[in-house]
């Protein structure tokens, strides 16, 4: 079922309460500081090691990983002058993916989603806040993020990572979360083609539960898919001056990717409810075949015990009523050559009619 996180009715706006599962845990905060000819990359301990390696001349990319720590979200917060609403949604780990504005902020929150090491869906709430000199990413665990191919590409200095401002470096981190999901798309994919044939082979329980496994995991990404393609059509069309002209061709590109898997996502939710559909016709075609099979026999069957019903009844041998075969040397030969006439002949019929 869909986790849900919600703080008691009547709690005040914007207050922060802190998840009891996530007392204790204390987040680990990076920062990657770099322009087109330097990279730092550095593990922030406290406001001090902020303040001193934070330059608002080059792009700031703050990480952390983990949100067992309230005063370091309100350090953050005033720090960069957030909203108390939107640090109340990087707690409320299930927010719908969305964007929102706040003086010269975008808020953005995005989801990851992956699989865990028992190949089972899992998400994680990532919350961005894009500035003019810096990003600001909030994760709800460390040690299962997905981007470590951008920061790969930070240090190498390849591509346009270095070249562009902060709306190329959010651009980025949000184009990793959305591409993240062709993979397991493709898994999924990879799943319904071996449902696909084992139904056609034969039915079985287990390839029902695997349909709905599957159509589960389609509805989970799908509430990933479609809020993601609202974000990158809202972020096309920013007018606080956040978001360049220069970054636009390739928010355009992700709009695409996330169009492309949300027709995937469709493509596959028809797909599993058809293949639903033939384990269902499959069924009642085995069925409707087991019923004709036992319906054919009991009709053979019906004739004879008519016949066996009447030479078993008891007669009087003195009687001129009495059943002449009784009294046949071979009237025990002639019920069962009576009797496979009679069952010889419908088979005819049946085989005539193609009932058999």
């Amino acid at each position: 079922m869909l986790r849900l996180n919600y703080q008691l009715p009547g709690t005040p706006p914007a207050t922060l309460l802190l998840r009891e599962d996530l007392h204790g845990k204390k987040p680990v905060v990076t920062l990657i500081r770099y322009d087109e000819t330097d990279l730092l990359e550095t593990q922030i301990d406290n406001a001090a090691d902020l303040d001193r390696h934070f330059d608002p001349q080059k792009i700031n990319w703050i990480n952390v990983c983990g949100l067992g720590d309230l005063e370091i979200l309100k350090g953050l917060g005033e720090r960069f002058k957030l909203h108390p609403l939107a640090l109340e949604d990087v707690l409320n780990t299930t927010q719908r993916p969305k964007l929102e504005e706040y003086d010269n902020v975008l808020f953005v929150v995005s989801e990851m989603v992956y699989f865990d090491g028992k190949h089972r869906l899992t998400s994680e709430q990532l919350s961005l806040f894009l500035g003019v000199n810096f990003v600001l990413t909030f994760q709800e665990a460390s040690g299962s993020d997905i981007f470590e191919t951008i920061r790969a590409r930070l240090r190498s200095g390849r591509g346009y990572s270095r070249k562009m401002k902060s709306d190329y470096l959010a651009y980025a981190l949000l184009d990793a979360a959305v591409d993240q999901l062709f993979p397991i798309l493709e898994a999924v994919g990879d799943q319904l083609d071996e449902s696909e044939e084992e139904l056609l082979d034969k039915p079985t329980k287990q390839a029902m539960r695997n349909i709905f496994k599957v159509q589960r995991m389609l509805l989970q990404l799908r509430r990933v898919a479609w809020p993601h393609r609202e974000i990158f059509n809202s972020m096309l069309r920013d007018e606080t001056g956040l978001i360049r002209p220069e970054t636009h061709h390739f928010l355009r590109d992700c709009y695409d990717h996330a169009t492309q898997i949300i027709d995937m996502i469709e493509t596959y939710r028809d797909l599993a409810a058809g293949l639903m559909d033939v384990n269902f016709a499959s069924l009642d075609a085995k069925t409707n075949e087991i019923m004709r099979i036992l319906t054919l026999v009991s009709t053979f069957f019906l004739p004879l015990s008519f016949l066996a019903g009447v030479y078993g009844m008891n007669f009087n041998t003195d009687s001129r009523f009495n059943m002449p075969e009784l009294e046949w040397k071979f009237g025990y030969l002639y019920f069962w050559g009576l009797a496979l006439l009679v069952a010889g002949g419908m088979a005819w019929y049946f085989k005539r009619k193609k009932w058999l």
